[in-house]
């Protein structure tokens, strides 16, 4: 509650990869993690300027700087960031990351449907997905993805089509032609995280954008059959 993201750009932050899919909470994370670390070094450095120790013996414990068996000789991070303005300059850190291991992730998708034999309507009752997220950093956040690639997923399965005239032209080039669900398509969809954290990323977070949006086409033709 006390972090304020700046969003950079080309001109603020130098060459890094593309930010999309399922890297970007394993791999910026990584680097975020990485940065942390540097940035608590460097204030402990500080800090132990302040309290006249050697760095090796400072400690971080929730937000305070502590000198290790001299308890009474302690500043918070607050405090030291307000006399780094003062002195020594603000507190500047890169955190950098590369060659991370693969963290692959797995999900397990249900779909309950409804077929009117006489016309071929299918209609999805009911979903649940189940899904390893190594570590869920933002639960909500994570559920709507994965519930968003559901929606996708059911899209894709039984309402969106290409229709082609006999010409080779598109006749459904529009998205009032072109059928996309809505909500009264998508039905409750459940979701599960399960949390087997990955090797390399932050915490054990596995990527969670990509992963939903697969399994909904098979779950959905399985069901039907």
């Amino acid at each position: 509650e006390v972090i304020h993201v700046k969003t950079g750009d080309t001109d603020s932050v130098g060459h890094t990869d593309n930010t999309g899919g399922s890297r970007v909470t394993y791999t910026t994370g990584a680097a975020v993690h990485s940065a942390c670390l540097a940035a608590i070094q460097s204030l402990k450095e500080r800090a132990a300027e302040k309290l006249e120790v050697t760095p090796d013996v400072i400690d971080f414990v929730d937000g305070v700087f502590i000198a290790r068996d001299i308890p009474d000789r302690s500043i918070d991070y607050k405090q030291l960031a307000r006399q780094s303005s003062a002195g020594g300059g603000p507190i500047s850190v890169v955190g950098t990351v590369t060659g991370l291991p693969p963290a692959p992730a797995f999900a397990v998708h249900v779909a309950e449907v409804e077929v009117d034999t006489e016309t071929g309507k299918v209609d999805v009752l009911r979903y649940t997905a189940f899904q390893d997220v190594g570590k869920a950093i933002h639960r909500d956040g994570a559920i709507g993805q994965i519930q968003g690639g559901v929606g996708q997923g059911i899209g894709w399965g039984i309402h969106e089509s290409y229709v082609w005239g006999e010409d080779g032209t598109l006749l459904n080039a529009s998205l009032l032609d072109y059928r996309l669900p809505t909500a009264l398509d998508v039905p409750p969809i459940e979701v599960v995280l399960i949390e087997v954290p990955a090797a390399g990323g932050p915490y054990g977070v596995r990527g969670a954008g990509e992963v939903p949006i697969i399994p909904p086409l098979a779950a959905i033709s399985n069901a039907i059959y």
